[in-house]
Formats: structure tokens, C-alpha cells, sequence
């Protein structure tokens, strides 16, 4: 049994001013009892110009967000999930990476999720709302699990979740809880946020914890919201539908053991990841 929390926030084009505001949410959180915090995609950038996230992009090592990161797990003695923030790649055409860090009470990063299903979407009903997400990022290759004090926790990031097949293949490396930071769009937020999220813990018998963006950024785009924790029988144990905040909720391993025990829907099942 442990406590996981998951951060909503709204983000712009200020990485220091976007680590400020993100810091007492972590803070609250952690008084809360939670062992492990996740914030949501683009936690630290969303800016005014896709291409922006170039000119903020770290070196996979150290930099304002990594330290803070780093810094800010070990001050308070959680796993630190965090969220998604542009990472310089190898890629030729200068493409970065939208990449999960994880940090462990010690500060010590330890697991690297890059994105690998990319935003490229005309949003239906919504003429000039289209995104484009490969044209500055690069896609991530490798399937990612990390252990924490909660439980293994199968790493992925918004635009992912519609894609079970990655979640088969993380069922396969033993995760027990799914996370999905995320800054979904608004049109596809009323219309398939709660029910691909409880589609992925029903179908994995896992616990689902999606840090989202929400409100309106800088750039005029609004994002949807709705942080939430789910558990493996698909039932909402908390959210925020709006506004900044933490949702926390609580990790009982036992309890998803008994049921995948006795629900076997994942021994059963006989196709291949």
C-alpha cells in the first residue's frame, strides 16, 4: 500500500516561472504521504511557437529542469515522475525528444521514457486545429517499466494511450500501474479522455494515473484536463477536472493481485503483444 499523486497545471513559455509553480504542488503532495509524484506532459515548456521547444531542449544529463528534478525528489524524499520535458536528440534534422524522467528519493535519475507515438492530428470539428508533433520531435523506440516504492509503473504520455498494444508489452515487463502525462486537446478530451483511460486499467488490471495540462496557454490553446486515478476494475478513485492541483489516491498491491488472480483476463490471453 502506498500513495500516488498526480499534478495538474497549466504551463507556458517560462520554464523557471513553470518549475516555480510546480514546486509546491510536489510540495503538497508529498505532505499529503504521497511516495510518488507525476506531472503532466510539457510540464516545464508549453511555447508560443511549436518550434520553441528546440531552443529549450537539454542535454540528457543536467540542466534547470533536470536539477530541479533531481533536487527536488531528494528534498523531499519521493520518486519523482517527471512528466515530459524536451530532450536534445541524434536526430540530423535537430529534432528533440519529449522525454519521461524518473528520479528516486536519492535524487538518482533512473528511467528514461521517450514519446513514441507522436501527435499528427487535424482535430476533427475543429477546422485549423491541427498538430504536428514529429515535425520538431522525434519518436522514442524502447518500452519503458520502472520499479518504485508503489509498485512497477509502466511509463507512456498522452497520444500513446490509444495504442493498447504498448500497454500489452508493458503488461509483459510486469507493470502494475500505467501513468499518462498528458496535455490533451479539448475535443478529444470530452470525447475519449475518461474512457480510454478506464478502457487501459480495465483491459490491463491495472492502476491508471494521467497528470494532465489544463486551461488556456499563453499560445491560445487550451488543453482539457481532468487529472484522474483509476483503479484495476476501472473505477475513478479521484480527479480534477479543472484548474491547478494534486490528485492523490492510494496503491494497494494486494488488492490487484486478488484481482488479476481472480479475473484472469491477462493469463488468458493468447495473442502476442
Amino acid at each position: 500500500m502506498g500513495i500516488f499523486a498526480a499534478v495538474q497545471m497549466t504551463s507556458g513559455p517560462d520554464v523557471a516561472a513553470n518549475l516555480a509553480t510546480a514546486e509546491p504542488l510536489i510540495a503538497r503532495a508529498a505532505q499529503s504521504g504521497a511516495a510518488v509524484v507525476l506531472l503532466p506532459e510539457n510540464f516545464n515548456f508549453i511555447g508560443r511557437r511549436d518550434i520553441d521547444k528546440r531552443e529549450v531542449a537539454e542535454a540528457l544529463g543536467h540542466g534547470p529542469t533536470q536539477d530541479f528534478l533531481a533536487q527536488t525528489a531528494q528534498r523531499h524524499g519521493i520518486t519523482l515522475i517527471g512528466g515530459t520535458q524536451p530532450l536534445r536528440s541524434d536526430a540530423q534534422d535537430g529534432r528533440v525528444t519529449n522525454t519521461t524522467l524518473v528520479y528516486d528519493p536519492r535524487g538518482t535519475c533512473v528511467a528514461r521514457y521517450d514519446k513514441i507515438h507522436l501527435f499528427d492530428v487535424d482535430v476533427p470539428g475543429k477546422p485549423g486545429e491541427n498538430y504536428r508533433e514529429s515535425s520538431h520531435v522525434a519518436p522514442g523506440q524502447q518500452v519503458v517499466t520502472v520499479d518504485t516504492p508503489v509498485g512497477r509503473v509502466g511509463l507512456s504520455v498522452c497520444y500513446d494511450m490509444r495504442f493498447p498494444e504498448l500497454y500489452r508489452r508493458l503488461m509483459v515487463a510486469g507493470a502494475e500501474i500505467l501513468v499518462m502525462p498528458a496535455a490533451f486537446t479539448v475535443p478529444t478530451g470530452r470525447a475519449h479522455w475518461e474512457t480510454l483511460l478506464r478502457a487501459r486499467a480495465i483491459e490491463n488490471l491495472s492502476y491508471v494515473f494521467a497528470a494532465a495540462q489544463s486551461g488556456v496557454h499563453p499560445n491560445g490553446r487550451e488543453t482539457y484536463g481532468d487529472t484522474i486515478a483509476i483503479d484495476p476494475w476501472g473505477r475513478v478513485l479521484r480527479r480534477l477536472p479543472r484548474g491547478s492541483g494534486v490528485v492523490c489516491a492510494d496503491v494497494d498491491l494486494n488488492a490487484l493481485r486478488r484481482v488479476r488472480a481472480e479475473f484472469p483476463a491477462l493469463s488468458n490471453r493468447v495473442l502476442d503483444a
